[in-house]
C-alpha cells in the first residue's frame, strides 16, 4: 500500500493540470492493490470531477462512504452536477465555511429552487472583496432575482427597479430582462434583450461560435415576449430563424419547440399541435425545468389535449393530480389540475365533441362536481368566473363568502392561511366593488391585513398597499393608525417605493403629523410639476364625469356644464298616431290606462254574469267548496287515477 502511495504521490508531482487521463490511470492502478487507499480513491474522484465524468465521480463517493467526510467539496460538487441539486444543498449548507463551498451552496440552492439560501450565499459572497468574482456574482445574483420574483418572493430581492447598470453587460441584460418577465413587464422585457443581443455581439473576448450559443436562448425569451404581448406574427416569423438543434440547453430547446407551437399560425390542426408537442425532447435529470415552466408546460399539455378531444385522458390525469393533495391548497400545479378538470367535465358532458358549452350550460354541467368537492379552490373559481359571465354576482360573492366562512371554522393554520390569500382576497373584494358594496371591500383587506401583519412580517406587498390604501379612504382613527403602521412597514422593506412612502405620509399627516420625517415629504414630486401638463379651464369645460350606479354600463356619462347663451330645448313632439283618441292636451292622463280593463281598480262588471265571472277571477279570493269532488290527497307523478268526479247533469251549461 505503501508503495502505490509513494508511486501516485510522486505522479500526482510530476503531472500538470491537464493530465486527468493519467492520473486516473495510476490511480485505479493503486485501487487494484488496495481498495481502501483514500488517498487513491480521493484522486480518482477528483480526476473524473476534471474530466466531467461527474457520475463515475459520484459513484466513487457513494462506494467509498469515508471519501464523504474526507472530501466534502468534492462530493457537494459531484452531487450538484450530476442533478442531485437537494442533497448537495444539504452538505454544502452543513460546510459553507469556505469560499468554494459558498459558492456550491449558492449553485445547488438555485437548481433546488431554494432561492432564499442561494440569495443568502451570494449576499455572503459579494462582501467578501474578490474582484475576479464580483461580475458573476452580480450576474448569477440578477438570476436569483428574477426566480423569487416567479416564486412570488419579491421583496426578498436586491434589485427593486430597472437601473442603467443592468445593461451594461450583455448577461445582466438577459437576466434582466427575466426579471422584467417574471413582474409582467413585458415592454421592459423586449427593450432588456434587444440590447442583451447588441452586447453579446459586440463582445470582443467571444468567438462567432460563443456568439451564437449565448443569443439563441435570448431568441427563444423574444418568441416568448412577443407572443404574449400580442405580436403574433413577429414571435412566428422570428421563431422560424431559431435553429432548434443547435440550442445546448436541453430546457431551453424543448421550451422553444413548445412555444414555435403557440407563436403559429399555421398550426391550426390540433391534432398536428399535439403531435408537434409530444414531439419535443424532455430535458434530462442535470437540466430540469423549474416549478413554474413544469407547470405551464403541463396546462399546455392539458390544453392541447383538450382540442384533440382526449377528454377522458384529461379528465383521468387531473384527478389524479387533485387527489393526491389535499383539499384547499394554494398550489398553482394542483388548482390549475382542478381549472382543466372542470373544462374536460363539461366537455365530456356535451352531446357533440365539437359543441362549446354556453356559460350557462357549463354551469350546470360543473356544479354537481361542488358537491363532492366543496373546497377545491380551482373548482370554485372556476364557477365564480362562470356566475360573473352570466351577470350573477350575488351568487359568486355567496359562493366566496361561504367557502371563506368554513375556513374561518375550521380554524387551523392552512386554511387560515387560505382564507387569507391575496388572490381570493382580491376576487372577493373586486365582486364587492363590482356590485357598489365598498363598504365590505374595505372591510375585507384590513381584516386580510391584520392577519398577514400578525402572523408575518414578510406579508403580501401588493395585499398590504391594497389595505393600506383602503383604510385611508374611511378617514377613521384606528383605520388610519392601521393604515400608518402597514405603510411604514411597507416603506422599511423597500425605501424607494413611493407608493409605501406616499401611504405613509397620508397616513401621518392625518394621525400623528409630529413623526413625519421632512426628507419624506421632500422625496415626493412637487405638485405643480404633476399638474404642468394640465388644462384646468379646458376640464371646467368639458364637465363633470358622473359615476356609474352598480351593475350599471361601465361607461361613464359626463353632465355638461350649461353654457349662458344656451337656448332651453323644445319639448319633443308626439305624432298623431301615438296619442289615444279621446286625447285632451292639459288633461292628467289615466296612469292605469295600460292595463286591461279587468286588472283597472275603478272596473266594476254589469250583470249577475259578469258578477259571478269575477269572482272566479279574483286571486287569492274565497274559492266555494265543490262537494261532488272527493278530499282524498294524490301524490304528484304517481299516475293514479282521480275517484268519484261529478257527472255531468243533462242539459246543463258549463
Amino acid at each position: 500500500m505503501s508503495a502505490s502511495v509513494k508511486s501516485l504521490s510522486a505522479l500526482l508531482a510530476q503531472a500538470s493540470l491537464d493530465d486527468h487521463d493519467e492520473i486516473l490511470k495510476a490511480a485505479n492502478a493503486a485501487i487494484k492493490k488496495s481498495k481502501g487507499d483514500l488517498d487513491a480513491q480521493h484522486a480518482k474522484a477528483v480526476a473524473l470531477l476534471k474530466l466531467d465524468r461527474y457520475e463515475d465521480a459520484l459513484k466513487v463517493f457513494n462506494d467509498v462512504p469515508k471519501l464523504q467526510d474526507r472530501a466534502r467539496f468534492e462530493y457537494a460538487y459531484a452531487l450538484y452536477k450530476s442533478g442531485e441539486a437537494d442533497r448537495a444543498t444539504e452538505v454544502a449548507k452543513e460546510n459553507a465555511s469556505t469560499r468554494a463551498m459558498k459558492h456550491v451552496l449558492a449553485q445547488s440552492a438555485y437548481r433546488s429552487e431554494n432561492f432564499e439560501v442561494a440569495a443568502d450565499a451570494y449576499k455572503q459572497l459579494s462582501t467578501e472583496t474578490n474582484a475576479d468574482e464580483e461580475a458573476d456574482i452580480k450576474i448569477n445574483s440578477s438570476a436569483v432575482d428574477s426566480q423569487l420574483e416567479w416564486a412570488n418572493k419579491g421583496h426578498l430581492t436586491q434589485k427593486k427597479k430597472l437601473e442603467r447598470d443592468d445593461l451594461q453587460a450583455f448577461e445582466t441584460a438577459y437576466n434582466t430582462a427575466c426579471w422584467c418577465i417574471s413582474r409582467d413587464e413585458l415592454p421592459h422585457a423586449e427593450i432588456c434583450l434587444k440590447r442583451a443581443i447588441e452586447l453579446c455581439n459586440a463582445a470582443e473576448d467571444l468567438t462567432d461560435e460563443e456568439k451564437k450559443s449565448e443569443i439563441l436562448p435570448m431568441r427563444v425569451q423574444q418568441v416568448y415576449v412577443l407572443t404574449r404581448m400580442g405580436k403574433i406574427d413577429e414571435a412566428e416569423q422570428l421563431s422560424t430563424t431559431i435553429p432548434f438543434a443547435e440550442i445546448k440547453e436541453f430546457s431551453s430547446r424543448y421550451i422553444a419547440q413548445v412555444n414555435s407551437i403557440a407563436a403559429s399560425t399555421k398550426h391550426s390542426n390540433p391534432y398536428l399541435s399535439h403531435r408537434l408537442f409530444h414531439s419535443a425532447p424532455k430535458p434530462p435529470k442535470t437540466d430540469q425545468l423549474f416549478t413554474y415552466q413544469t407547470d405551464i408546460l403541463r396546462q399546455d399539455e392539458y390544453a392541447i389535449n383538450l382540442f384533440a378531444h382526449k377528454a377522458g385522458g384529461v379528465k383521468s390525469q387531473t384527478a389524479k393530480v387533485i387527489d393526491a393533495s389535499p383539499s384547499p391548497t394554494l398550489s398553482p400545479a394542483v388548482n390549475t389540475a382542478s381549472v382543466v378538470h372542470a373544462a374536460a367535465h363539461a366537455q365530456s358532458q356535451s352531446t357533440s365533441h365539437t359543441q362549446t358549452l354556453s356559460e350557462k350550460a357549463a354551469l350546470k354541467a360543473i356544479l354537481p362536481l361542488l358537491e363532492k368537492r366543496p373546497n377545491d379552490i380551482g373548482l370554485l373559481l372556476t364557477i365564480t368566473q362562470l356566475y360573473v359571465l352570466t351577470n350573477n354576482l350575488a351568487a359568486a360573492t355567496e359562493l366566496l363568502e361561504a367557502f371563506f366562512k368554513r375556513l374561518e371554522q375550521s380554524g387551523t393554520a392552512s386554511d387560515l392561511d387560505v382564507r387569507h390569500a391575496p388572490g381570493l382576497v382580491a376576487t372577493l373584494v373586486s365582486l364587492y366593488v363590482a356590485q357598489g358594496r365598498h363598504s365590505h371591500s374595505k372591510t375585507g383587506l384590513a381584516k386580510a391585513a391584520h392577519y398577514w401583519r400578525e402572523k408575518s412580517e414578510t406579508a403580501p406587498r401588493s395585499l398590504m398597499t391594497a389595505a393600506g390604501t383602503a383604510l385611508l379612504e374611511t378617514h377613521h382613527p384606528e383605520n388610519l393608525e392601521m393604515a400608518g403602521e402597514i405603510f411604514e412597514a411597507l416603506f422599511r422593506q423597500d425605501y424607494t417605493d413611493r407608493s409605501a412612502i406616499a401611504g405613509l405620509i397620508a397616513a401621518l399627516s392625518i394621525s400623528d403629523p409630529d413623526k413625519l420625517p421632512k426628507e419624506l415629504i421632500n422625496s415626493l414630486p412637487d405638485v405643480d410639476r404633476l399638474v404642468a401638463d394640465l388644462d384646468v379651464a379646458a376640464l371646467e369645460a368639458a364637465g363633470v364625469p358622473t359615476l356609474p350606479s352598480a351593475m350599471a354600463s361601465s361607461t361613464t356619462t359626463k353632465r355638461t356644464a350649461p353654457k349662458e347663451d344656451q337656448t332651453p330645448a323644445k319639448p319633443k313632439r308626439i305624432r298623431k298616431s301615438r296619442m289615444p283618441k279621446d286625447f285632451v292636451a292639459g288633461r292628467t292622463m289615466d296612469p292605469e290606462r295600460w292595463l286591461p280593463m279587468r286588472d283597472r281598480t275603478y272596473y266594476r262588471p254589469k250583470g249577475r254574469k259578469g258578477k259571478k265571472k269575477m269572482e272566479g277571477l279574483t286571486q287569492g279570493g274565497a274559492v266555494a267548496e265543490d262537494k261532488s269532488v272527493d278530499n282524498k290527497q294524490t301524490t304528484s307523478g304517481g299516475g293514479g287515477q282521480k275517484k268519484g268526479g261529478g257527472k255531468k247533469k243533462k242539459g246543463g251549461k258549463w
